[in-house]
Formats: structure tokens, sequence, C-alpha cells
């Protein structure tokens, strides 16, 4: 996989970095000084910490992942670009409550401070929760797509994949692993299906829901939305491999936050269980499995295609 990369991968970073530029922008202009309807302040602090958690970097790969499943179905691409916004909003909000002391306890996030180092560990809870309500309300809107039965779908599966059955579950699940609410705190000692569990509902969820959306936005035809939820799956679950092999073969410097953690911390991953090599086998079956997924798109899949060559890329 790594030979295929070397041909598309310049052509994959630069659509990467003109995605993540425009929902940059539409980042900054959601959370800038203007009231929305219904809106009596936009508090300075808050909205400072808001904008620190979300406009201090990132590649915006799940914004590009629905867009670029949505091109493939034949959506509008302005209308992606906002539902992408309102996906990265989640995401943002997930980081900054992870990073907080009483989750994953990191002083460093994409290479800064954390929220929680720079504002307090309260306001850092309200910014996060204030990211998480934001990206309903954005889904919501009537801009996102003139039916409201597409928006409803849209809202219930982005409710789905960061609540209690995807990423907070999730994390739920992470939390427990580590032996926190053991009588002798001892870290648990998962099996394979539970440590795949996890990362399927704390990771894979949101990259999930990426590429479903686009689907959603579409209207898309039912085997199309199969191919895209198998692809998902298989994307889903190799980014989190691809993460753990990192934590343990990266620099804080490279990582842009703490390396080393999961270990430290005793977290159940596939890197822990199996074995760094047996690890990078899996991670690579898993990208295969994406590619095969949507193996009968044409061209228009391309972007999807590179975006799983560079889940490996991570880990390399």
């Amino acid at each position: 996989m790594k030979q295929a990369i070397s041909v598309q991968e310049t052509v994959f970073q630069t659509a990467l970095s003109a995605t993540g530029a425009k929902i940059d922008a539409l980042l900054d202009l959601l959370l800038s000084e203007t009231l929305q309807s219904g809106e009596t302040a936009r508090p300075e602090t808050l909205l400072a910490a808001m904008r620190y958690g979300v406009l201090g970097g990132g590649k915006r790969l799940r914004p590009f992942l629905l867009i670029e499943s949505a091109k493939l179905c034949g959506a509008d691409v302005d209308t992606a670009h906002l539902a992408g916004a309102a996906l990265e909003l989640v995401h943002c909000y997930s980081l900054v409550h992870d990073d907080l002391p009483a989750m994953d306890n990191d002083d460093l996030r994409r290479g800064r401070p954390t929220v929680h180092k720079v504002y307090d560990d309260g306001m850092a809870i309200l910014a996060g929760d204030a990211l998480l309500t934001l990206a309903f309300d954005v889904m919501a809107r009537p801009n996102i797509h003139a039916d409201p039965a597409i928006r409803l779908e849209l809202v219930s599966g982005l409710a789905r994949a960061s609540g209690l059955g995807g990423m907070a579950g999730g994390q739920a699940l992470d939390l427990a692993a580590e032996g926190r609410y053991a009588s002798n705190k001892t870290p648990l000692t998962l099996s394979e299906g539970h440590i795949r569990q996890l990362q399927t509902m704390k990771t894979g969820a949101l990259l999930l829901f990426a590429v479903e959306a686009g689907g959603i936005l579409a209207s898309a035809r039912q085997s199309v939305r199969a191919a895209l939820t198998d692809y998902g799956r298989a994307v889903g679950a190799a980014f989190q491999i691809a993460d753990d092999i990192l934590d343990v073969e990266a620099d804080t410097a490279t990582l842009g936050k703490s390396a080393g953690k999961d270990s430290a911390q005793g977290k159940g991953t596939l890197v822990a269980l199996l074995g760094l090599d047996a690890a990078k086998a899996e991670r690579d079956r898993l990208a295969r499995t994406a590619l095969e997924a949507i193996a009968g798109f044409g061209t228009e899949a391309e972007m999807l295609r590179a975006a799983a060559h560079f889940v490996v890329q991570r880990g390399h």
C-alpha cells in the first residue's frame, strides 16, 4: 500500500488541505461574536475557549470524508461543507473533554497546551458542552438541506454516533478498562472482541458517520450507502490501530500530544494485545477491506481510496 499512496499523496494532501481551509473558514464564522436568533449573548471567555479548542489546527479528516462521500453520491458540495463543519465541532468537543484531568489528563493537543491548561477545567467543560450543542444547531439548519427529513436523519445519526452507543459510550468503556472503577484500580485485561468494540464506538463511530452522512445528504440508493458503511467501518478501525501504533513509535513532538500514554495508563489496544507487527498487519488488512468496499466506484471515489491509504501511512 505504501507504493500506491506515493502516487496519490500529493493530490490527496492538496485536497485535504483545501478542504481543511474551507472548514476552518466556516468554523471561524460559526464561532464569531455574531449573535444567532434566540441567543442573548456570547460570553467572551467561553467563546475564546471554544475557538481555541477548534481553530488550533487539525487535519479535518472527518469533514473531508463526509464531503468526498457526498461528492461521490452527487450531493451539493456547499451543504456538505456545512455538515462537515458540524461534525468537526463534535470531534473538537470530544478532544477538549478527553484531555481533562478526569479523563485522559493531557497537557498537549496539536502541539499546544490543552484547553483546560489555558482556561481551567470548568471553562473547558463548558466549551466542550457548547461545541457539542452548537454542532446540532448547525446540523439542523435549513441550509444543510431543504428536506427536513434529511436533516432529521443527519441529526439522529450524529447523535447516535457521538452518544451513549457511540463515542461517549466508547470513552466510558475506555475509562473502565483502565481499572478506575475496580476496587483495586488495576487495569482490566480485555479480550480482542472487547477492544474492537471499544474502538468501534470511541473512534470509529464518528468516522463511520462521516461517510454515511454523504449518502444521507444525497439520498443515495441503498447499495451505495451500504458500500459507504462497509468502507467507513473499516477505515475507522484502521485509523484507531494506526493511532495506537503511533503512540508506541512516535515522539511527543511528532504527535503534538503526549506519546506513550496508552501503555502508561494501561489502556487496552490491539498493539498491546497482538504485538506491534500483528497490529500493523491488521491495520493494513482493514485498509484493504475499505478499498474493496468501494471497488465498484470509478474515479469519483479516488479521494476516498487515498484516504484509506493515508490512514495506513499515519502508522508508518
